[in-house]
């Protein structure tokens, strides 16, 4: 795969600059790419973990009919802050952010990201969103209770403290244009001697694919963001009926951005499900340009797919139909890629590691979130599944089913390469069954409490759901269970854990070809690429193991 025969005293434009700091203060202020995905890593995991907590407090209140612990301005609360942090804080930036900045320099063979002072600059700018979501909790008027959408006209009309917390929403998204505009420059400027477009591994084509949606996408809605709190501060008729505004455009400008934004979370996880299958099925990926293509394809079409949220929001039949049929079409690449992963395994040599078992269950969750997205996205079925706990089903097996769990695989994954040490596989076995478990029985009765008409966000319901509700209510113990789990053995193997080798699972991209952890710049010297990409004949060579 790679021939490291650059000259070892030339200094180069992939060359940067060593931390002349330590202690704390050489994580804070570092350049270094890995140790800013690290620091992703600790941020997001616990905000992630925050979000949970929130989610588990959302059950225990739907547990009963009736009040069962909070009134129902706590639970409105609740479940907007839920949304944001799930959304904003957790699966928008969390794999491209964490695995993203630490990997893909080192897949592509550069010692770092093309703007390393700018890459930590996006990592401040997170935590400075971060902070401000905290601080609208605790200022006049209470914590923001419109949902994680912000629908007009209750978010302009409402007197808890919306605008800060929307705001903290529009600093965040200067992190995600940052880091998209860092990677797109990394991938078209640094790639290694040899490293031609189609030598690129599949998460570094997934990645860029994300990095343009990140820039692209992301100005609209903090214009609309904006707009809202012009509209707050001012009285301005942009959004609001009652002074002219039409709220149906902040629908249209909302959703312009979010649903590319579903393709942001997806997108690297596809990624990362293309580099865990070809190494654990000792197989070259099938339809390797296909894949590749898709997540183009993906990216594309999914600009054109928004108002599939609207369908009952009074447009016109011919939208309606025209955007029923763009979201049919935008579920074929993602069926090119499911096949293309399927026919990897055929007559392969499958070793089902603990990465490899967490790509199996997102598989199987993400066919489910995404055969029922066409179901809400057919406009006969829309219409009585709308605004119920169907959407609510569908939209957590394809965001948590599949980005969520394809989190916790690539974590598994580069856990060795990032660390250097290995975690205790019989545990992380059992976290992928409770998983899996506790998931499917939080969430798919959700799909039968929709079709039977049960409307989402409310805080109290009839007595015929209670049955389901309370087996939902199980399955999230099971499943904030397996993810506590996770987080405990995994700390206690970064402290007691067996040092890691090299290449732990025999991978065939660069990153396995280097030390676990990685040293400072990566490679001695910048590799030449000589082989096509997952060329499994290389293990030989790369002492897989060792």
């Amino acid at each position: 795969m790679i021939n490291e025969a650059a000259n070892p005293g030339e200094k180069s434009f992939y060359q940067v600059s060593t931390n002349k700091h330590t202690g704390i203060l050489s994580w804070l202020l570092t350049v270094d790419h890995k140790r800013i995905g690290i620091m992703y890593l600790i941020a997001i995991l616990s905000f992630f973990l925050v979000g949970v907590v929130i989610g588990l407090f959302m059950r225990w209140e739907l547990m009963f009919p009736g009040k069962t612990i909070m009134e129902a301005q706590t639970y409105n609360t609740l479940f907007t802050l839920h949304g944001v942090i799930m959304i904003f804080l957790f699966i928008i930036p969390g794999l491209p952010a964490i695995f993203g900045n630490f990997f893909l320099p080192i897949q592509l063979g550069a010692k770092d990201v093309a703007f390393p002072r700018l890459n930590l600059l996006s990592f401040y700018i997170y935590v400075i969103g971060a902070i401000l979501v905290l601080v609208s909790l605790f200022l006049p008027g209470g914590p923001i209770d419109t949902g994680w959408t912000f629908y007009i006209p209750y978010s302009i009309r409402t007197s808890t403290n919306v605008s800060m917390a929307i705001f903290a929403a529009f600093i965040l998204g200067f992190s995600s244009i940052l880091t998209g505009i860092n990677f797109v420059t990394t991938v078209h400027r640094l790639r290694a001697p040899g490293m031609t477009w189609f030598r690129m591994p599949l998460f570094v084509w997934s990645t860029y694919a994300t990095a343009w949606i990140q820039i692209i996408a992301t100005p609209v809605i903090g214009i609309t963001i904006l707009l809202v709190i012009i509209e707050r501060a001012f009285g301005v008729g942009i959004f609001d009926p009652a002074l002219g505004g039409d709220p149906i455009l902040f629908q249209h400008l909302f959703w312009i951005y979010s649903h590319p934004a579903v393709y942001i979370m997806i997108l690297p996880a596809m990624g990362v499900v293309s580099e865990i299958i070809p190494t654990f099925s000792r197989r070259t990926i099938f339809g390797y340009k296909q894949i590749a293509y898709s997540s183009l394809a993906i990216a594309f079409v999914g600009y054109l797919v928004w108002a599939h949220h609207m369908f009952t929001s009074g447009m016109s039949d011919t939208s309606r139909w025209i955007f029923s049929l763009l979201t049919f079409i935008v579920a074929l690449p993602s069926g090119v890629k499911i096949f293309n992963w399927v026919a990897t395994m055929y007559k392969g040599s499958i070793d089902p590691q603990v990465p490899f078992l967490w790509v199996m269950s997102f598989i199987f969750l993400f066919s489910i979130g995404g055969l029922t997205g066409l179901v809400v996205g057919a406009l006969a079925t829309d219409v009585h599944l709308h605004d119920t706990y169907f959407v609510v089903a569908h939209f957590h097996y394809v965001m948590f089913g599949g980005t969520g769990t394809i989190f916790f695989a690539a974590l598994h994954y580069w856990f060795p390469k990032m660390f250097g040490k290995m975690y205790n596989k019989r545990f992380a076995v059992i976290s992928v069954v409770l998983f899996f478990i506790g998931f499917n029985m939080l969430y798919f009765p959700k799909f039968i409490l929709g079709y039977m008409g049960m409307p989402r966000r409310y805080y109290d319901y009839l007595p015929e759901f209670a049955s389901l509700q309370l087996v939902s209510t199980i399955g999230s113990w099971i499943l904030a269970g397996a993810i506590f789990f996770v987080v405990g053995y995994l700390i206690h193997a970064l402290y007691k854990g067996k040092k890691a080798t090299a290449n732990p699972w025999g991978g065939v991209t660069l990153e396995w070809h280097i030390a676990s952890p990685p040293p400072m710049e990566n490679f001695h010297e910048i590799p030449t690429i000589t082989h096509e990409p997952y060329d499994f004949s290389q293990l030989k060579e790369m002492k897989y193991g060792e």
